[in-house]
């Protein structure tokens, strides 16, 4: 099995070392990571089950090139197939899994890429997660937008020609509470025609009331599945419950949401079972809730702020390429995302092959745009970013290096009526 860095406590900060240790010496006090906290919705979905069973079972050495080969040579992928295409057996079939990704990308999305960009609103958090910019011992600049720091932000977003957002906040109810968040989707829906959330995971109602603000869909990066490691990186607040963060798409889609979107953070345990559980969350409720919009991203870690050495040392860009074509032979009909966490240069090839959605002029800070998107410092209060990202072009730019590429940018396909 692949090892994730966080074995070795050389990579925390001496604050998040202090604290780690700190946390993991009174285990008395410690919340229980597989048990609902007070308040929290319980759906008694079966999807969990379909789910780990099958990453539990999942030797990937047993695979054999004669398996590989045969996967691809079936016309509907199977569940095991899939397996055999995540397998170290595959990586010598890149180039045949790739041909066969950007057959089944042009056969259901024909040459179009999305494009869309984040807006954080709040960086605060109320969680322990050692690997993130955002956590709380990590000594950061905090900050809010309020209202109208917020339309200002959006404006100069939509003034760019960006028609989908996606809304970002730290994982803090007491600083970013559900109305909050419900008011920043309002102010969206003046300049934007498709709003997407990325928060902290919430129960039913709210996700039905944040629906009726505004918003389109719910991503929710689960992090790592194997909640054994889940436990040891999550080590205070209410991210620390596993479960409840695994259900949160299927109450977001139980809502009303009209899509949910999945991840892994890649680098943080095997990448071979956290990319097999990702891709069948999505395979297992695209079967329950056949009306739903799924989409799937593949984040690698990126360093952050007083941490630089963080970095997903086992999963490097062949791997990843071969995730991203085996997500695309499984799901044909599965938006993959590509974010500004990997290289132009990757980025440019992986949407001539598997992915359909790229972000855009794109910012992890808080109430920066103004400078970023004028180049000229406007005095106004900053917050500081989750992680360092890799590729800045602007929408123009990005627009014009896909349109180069021989594809069709897209910024928007849905319209209300």
């Amino acid at each position: 099995m692949e090892n994730s860095f966080f074995v070795d406590s050389e990579y925390l900060s001496e604050e998040a070392l202090k604290q780690k240790h700190k946390l993991e010496s009174d285990s008395s006090s410690r919340t229980d990571h597989m048990q609902y906290m007070p308040g929290m919705d319980v759906i008694n979905s079966d999807i969990k089950d379909l789910v780990m069973s099958n990453v539990s079972e999942y030797d990937y050495d047993k695979y054999t090139a004669k398996d590989v080969m045969t996967a691809l040579e079936h016309h509907v992928c199977t569940i095991d197939d899939f397996k055999a295409l995540l397998s170290p057996a595959a990586e010598p079939f890149l180039e045949q899994m790739a041909h066969k990704a950007k057959e089944e990308t042009t056969k259901h999305f024909g040459n179009t890429v999305y494009i869309f960009t984040p807006l954080y609103i709040a960086n605060y958090c109320e969680n322990y997660c050692v690997y993130c910019g955002f956590n709380c011992y990590n000594h950061i600049k905090r900050m809010k937008l309020d209202e109208e720091q917020i339309e200002h932000e959006m404006k100069l977003i939509a003034d760019s020609g960006i028609e989908e957002i996606l809304l970002l906040t730290g994982e803090s109810r007491a600083k970013s509470d559900i109305k909050y968040i419900g008011n920043a989707c309002k102010l969206a829906r003046k300049y934007f025609r498709m709003i997407g959330l990325e928060i902290y995971p919430v129960n039913t109602d709210e996700y039905k009331y944040l629906h009726e603000c505004g918003a389109d869909y719910v991503t929710v990066f689960q992090e790592t599945y194997d909640s054994d490691k889940y436990e040891t990186l999550h080590l205070a607040g209410h991210k620390r419950i596993w479960p409840y963060r695994f259900d949160a798409q299927e109450r977001a889609l139980m809502s009303g949401m009209r899509g949910a979107g999945f991840s892994a953070l890649l680098g943080l345990s095997d990448f071979r079972k956290d990319a097999l559980a990702t891709a069948l969350h999505v395979y297992f409720l695209q079967r329950k809730y056949p009306h739903a919009e799924m989409s799937l991203s593949c984040p690698r870690l990126r360093p952050i702020i007083n941490n630089d050495k963080i970095n997903p040392l086992d999963v490097k860009e062949v791997q990843l390429c071969q995730v991203l074509c085996a997500y695309r032979i499984f799901l044909p009909y599965v938006g993959i995302t590509v974010s500004s966490r990997e290289s132009a240069e990757f980025r440019n090839g992986i949407v001539k092959i598997a992915a359909t959605k790229v972000s855009a002029g794109v910012s992890t800070g808080i109430g920066d745009h103004e400078s970023k998107y004028s180049g000229k410092d406007n005095n106004a209060e900053h917050g500081d970013e989750q992680f360092e990202i890799n590729d800045g072009r602007s929408l123009k730019k990005m627009y014009q290096d896909i349109a180069d590429e021989g594809l069709q940018p897209v910024l928007n396909d849905y319209l209300y009526v």
